[in-house]
């Protein structure tokens, strides 16, 4: 309460004479909070808390502008205090694409969301955002032994495990690094992306990074909140490759090659979620995530079932279950 005391002092210093009334907006994974700040005269925006013993806004402010200027529908930030922690921006609304899909709609936002999401990477150059490189992707990876395994299926790796994972890993690790790079949103999903005039809004980009070609499209595509059938996802990650082509983008001439990728960066990312939700749960007391660990299970082992190289990480999944208490067996 004294950080939301301090962020109405804040907005009346903003806006002399108006009265402010804040609401919850949202909340994310980490320890940033968002409030929509509504005023007498009916001006509405939304303010972001990021305590900055914990939180840089910095990155947000410039990532903002970076895609921003690609022709992305962010933010825009109105005004900041980086001491507290503090941002005003515009308010792209309160209705995220996942309240709304359906069977109906999906084809024509999913197409929007492709438009927007090429228009950043054809606005992409090196040296501009951190890279995506083998360290961090590598630290993604090793979260899935140390959350997801030994604390939250309370199972601890021998040798030979521990080895079978360390070689997928690497095979991992050389597929995404041999990717073309362009500029990567991270977390590019239902949840980060608004039903906005012009479509999408995009929010949630702090954490962009200069990396493998194919990521934005697998967090769209093979989203942890939303399931689509395989068939669709295909068709949709055909329509992406086509228009990403025509754009210039450095994907694979082959599509057969280019999904392969998609593929592989895929079982990165869900690896990566794994254990970043079993973290949630288990450090942060947050249980939400949780529901959505069995979807997210399920795109890693159907992508191991199609790669031969990717065999031995499905051996040792079903090892897992086996040996996983009772208790936590849902989340296969």
């Amino acid at each position: 309460m004294e950080r939301q005391h301090r962020i109405q002092v804040w907005l009346e210093s903003l806006f002399p004479g108006q009265a402010v009334r804040l609401a919850p907006a949202s909340a994310d994974a980490s320890f940033r909070r968002y409030f929509r700040a509504v005023l007498s005269n009916g001006d509405h925006y939304i303010v972001m808390d990021a305590p900055p013993q914990y939180e840089d806004c910095r990155p947000f402010i410039e990532v903002a502008a970076l895609f921003g200027a690609a022709g992305a529908n962010t933010p825009k930030v109105l005004a900041q205090d980086l001491a507290q922690g503090f941002l005003l921006l515009t308010d792209l609304g309160d209705v995220t694409y996942l309240s709304v899909l359906n069977a109906d709609n999906a084809d024509a936002l999913y197409s929007d969301a492709r438009d927007a999401l090429v228009k950043i990477q054809v606005a992409s150059r090196p040296g501009v955002l951190p890279g995506y490189d083998r360290v961090l992707l590598e630290r993604e990876l090793r979260l899935f032994p140390e959350w997801y395994i030994t604390r939250h299926l309370g199972v601890e790796l021998n040798v030979q495990q521990a080895q079978t994972l360390d070689t997928v890993f690497a095979a991992i690790l050389a597929n995404n690094l041999a990717q073309a790079k362009v500029f990567v949103h991270r977390d590019y999903h239902s949840r980060n992306l608004m039903l906005t005039e012009p479509n999408p809004g995009v929010l949630d980009f702090q954490d962009a990074v200069y990396g493998p070609v194919t990521y934005d499209l697998v967090s769209l595509l093979k989203d942890a909140y939303i399931r689509w059938d395989e068939e669709i996802v295909l068709d949709w990650a055909i329509r992406y490759w086509e228009k990403a082509r025509r754009a210039g983008l450095p994907v694979d001439a082959d599509f057969g090659a280019f999904y392969r990728d998609f593929e592989w960066m895929g079982v990165q990312r869900h690896i990566k979620v794994l254990g970043i939700f079993a973290r949630l749960y288990h450090r942060d007391g947050k249980t939400g995530y949780l529901k959505d660990m069995p979807l997210v299970m399920d795109y890693l082992r159907r992508a191991c079932t199609r790669y031969r190289q990717l065999g031995p990480l499905l051996q040792l999944l079903d090892t897992l279950q086996g040996q996983a208490p009772e208790s936590v067996g849902y989340t296969f």
